[in-house]
């Protein structure tokens, strides 16, 4: 249930590019679909299962996630490696009555998998092989591979990659199922546009657990529980011990006698150009109207630069607004080197995003090679040896905020109550993620060209609370016209399931009265729950936001 990680901002830069990877795993020689030749040596055992219980050396290092604000006490954590292993630890979990969290890179926002009623939790992270699959004709992904083990495998092999996200140590696992996005999906789209099948461990009516594999070909009888991992979710249906990736474009090549696994997905750059663009927090520049200007002109680009098949689309930026305790603000661009005129569209941007506004800006550009970029170790580290703390919160945004909200967001990011920890990234997205009709995938949210994340990050349990405000009021206030949440409508369209936030679903900060699934999914829910009714029927895989069983 791991979602993508935009929480490393604070701690480096890089933590706000996207990136993903994939890695390591597959045999032979580059481009090939099979080993070059037969095993030189004897197989490595499969690793696992195993169980650690509290006494055991191993047990305190395996209970913290990436947001240290959660830990559970499980009475047992189960490593696994195979496939058979998942099925043995969720037979072993429903025979004794305990409930069940699985955890692949442990990147959630919130507890999903350090609920204090969890008692068994199912680590992934050794379930982590990336390769081709040939008898799919399909690249495989086990959920425990991070995205920079992803993005290395993919393009070290093949030179092909997916439009996954930016933090290499996220887990592929419950970024994929949540509907991933990154620096590439404003060219190619979601990630789960480019998902052939998963392999699910699912629990029966009468108990038993089983592995299914779905797939989306129109005449598979479980093409259901594949729709359901196209942006349903984390922690929902099942335990996902594999993903199957190719792009829908690529269904005539791998139809072929020997199809070419160069083919199946999107290219990987060469190259990327990436400009940095820094402004000076000053009580005499960066005024109210400063400020909001250059949101506004931020957001106004994406209005009418986001449409499907524009040669924009290969732009990637994300504005980094930090509270004027840090003395400074960012902003990333990202671009595909190869793209004609690439310099000067990014060139183009920067300006029109500082224009009218009267503020200096400092930064620069430099070129460099795509796999660095997008696996750099400092690229979404989560930082250091305290104890790292965080609430983030979402919006999708079909256009730019009202100026009512740009006001509130300035005054916000310039008030007493905030730190250098605090701030909001506006992201950009669209392109061709709205080429896919709302129903074709569990993503619902199509026709939007922006995401807004909200957050806070800090060091001491102390400290809660102060950081817990600034963001939840900060999110309340920019949404107070429609009861402190983003209802679907004009400007916002709900939020994002791989940025969890369980206040949508708490009547204290959620006054629209619209609830926080409708938020998530839109009319896209009822279809979630028939599935989880057909699949999880016993509501094994539950937590604070997973799809009900209808009554």
């Amino acid at each position: 249930m791991d979602q993508q990680d935009v929480s490393g901002v604070r701690l480096n830069r890089r933590g706000l590019l996207a990136a993903a990877a994939v890695g390591l795993a597959a045999a032979g020689s580059p481009g090939s679909a099979v080993a070059a030749g037969p095993p030189t040596g004897r197989e490595p055992q499969t690793f696992g299962p195993a169980g650690v219980r509290p006494g055991d050396p191993r047990y305190e290092s395996l209970l913290r996630g990436d947001n240290h604000r959660f830990v559970g006490r499980p009475d047992e954590v189960r490593v696994v490696g195979s496939t058979a292993q998942v099925v043995q630890a969720v037979q072993d979990a429903v025979r004794d009555g305990r409930r069940i969290g699985v955890r692949s890179g442990g990147h959630c926002f919130e507890d999903f998998t350090a609920d204090p009623e969890i008692r068994l939790l199912l680590d992934l992270s050794q379930l982590d092989a990336v390769g081709y699959d040939p008898s799919r004709r399909a690249f495989e992904v086990q959920p425990g591979a991070t995205l920079g083990r992803v993005y290395r495998t993919l393009f070290k092999g093949w030179g092909v990659t997916i439009p996954a996200g930016g933090c290499p140590e996220v887990g592929a696992g419950g970024h994929l199922v949540g509907g991933g996005y990154g620096p590439l999906s404003r060219r190619y789209g979601s990630v789960v546009d480019h998902l052939y099948g998963v392999e699910v461990v699912v629990v029966d009516r009468d108990g038993t657990a089983r592995a299914v594999v779905a797939t989306r070909e129109p005449d598979d009888p479980h093409r259901d529980l594949w729709w359901a991992h196209t942006g349903g979710g984390g922690g929902n249906f099942g335990v996902v011990t594999r993903y199957w990736l190719r792009s829908p474009r690529a269904d005539a090549e791998a139809r072929a006698a020997a199809p070419d696994p160069r083919r199946l997905l999107p290219p990987a750059p060469a190259e990327i150009l990436e400009a940095v663009v820094e402004w000076t927090w000053d009580p005499a520049k960066t005024t109210e109207q400063a400020v909001t200007t250059l949101i506004r002109n931020f957001c106004t680009w994406h209005e009418t630069h986001s449409d499907p098949g524009s040669p924009d689309n290969a732009l990637y930026a994300i504005l980094q607004l930090a509270h004027q305790d840090a003395g400074t603000f960012s902003m990333v661009v990202q671009i595909d080197s190869g793209v004609p005129h690439a310099a000067d569209l990014v060139d183009e941007f920067v300006t029109h995003v500082n224009t009218g506004t009267g503020l200096d800006l400092d930064g620069g550009s430099a070129t460099a090679p795509w796999l660095y970029v997008m696996t750099w170790p400092g690229n979404g580290e989560s930082g250091n040896l305290v104890t790292r703390r965080y609430k983030g919160k979402a919006g999708y945004l079909k256009r730019s905020f009202t100026d009512a909200q740009l006001a509130t967001i300035h005054r916000h990011l310039t008030n007493s109550t905030g730190n250098a920890a605090c701030g909001m990234l506006i992201v950009g997205y669209g392109g061709q993620v709205r080429a896919v009709d709302p129903g074709a995938t569990a993503v619902a949210q199509r026709d939007v060209v922006m995401k807004a994340v909200y957050h806070s990050i800090w060091a001491a349990e102390q400290d809660d609370a102060a950081n817990l405000a600034w963001v939840r009021e900060l999110y309340r206030d920019v949404h107070r016209d429609t009861g402190g949440v983003p209802v679907p409508g004009e400007v916002s369209d709900g939020s994002y399931i791989n940025y969890p936030d369980v206040d949508l679903a708490d009547p204290a900060w959620n006054t629209s009265g619209v609830p926080w699934y409708t938020l998530y999914y839109k009319d896209n829910y009822p279809r979630l729950q028939r599935v989880k009714a057909r699949w999880d029927p016993r509501d094994v895989f539950r937590h604070a936001l997973s799809i009900e069983l209808p009554h």
